[in-house]
């Protein structure tokens, strides 16, 4: 049996998908859509940003009260 290629694209499939997407939206909406996923990414790395920076501290607070109790 042959194997199955999942999510094979070639230029065609794209240019296909890209003229679907402007006959459903339209040319107006499309950059509307793009700019909306744009500053979903943002919103979504600043928040693991911060719950990075927030679990560093607590991390470096844990530390330094358990050498301040010795």
């Amino acid at each position: 049996m042959g194997t199955l290629t999942i999510l094979a694209l070639s230029w065609q499939h794209i240019l296909i998908v890209a003229i679907l997407l402007v006959l459903l939206f339209g040319g107006k909406k499309i950059p509307e859509l793009m700019r909306g996923v744009g500053s979903g990414i943002k919103e979504f790395k600043d928040a693991v940003k911060e719950d990075e920076k927030t679990a560093s501290e607590n991390k470096k607070s844990t530390t330094d009260n358990n050498s301040a109790s010795n």
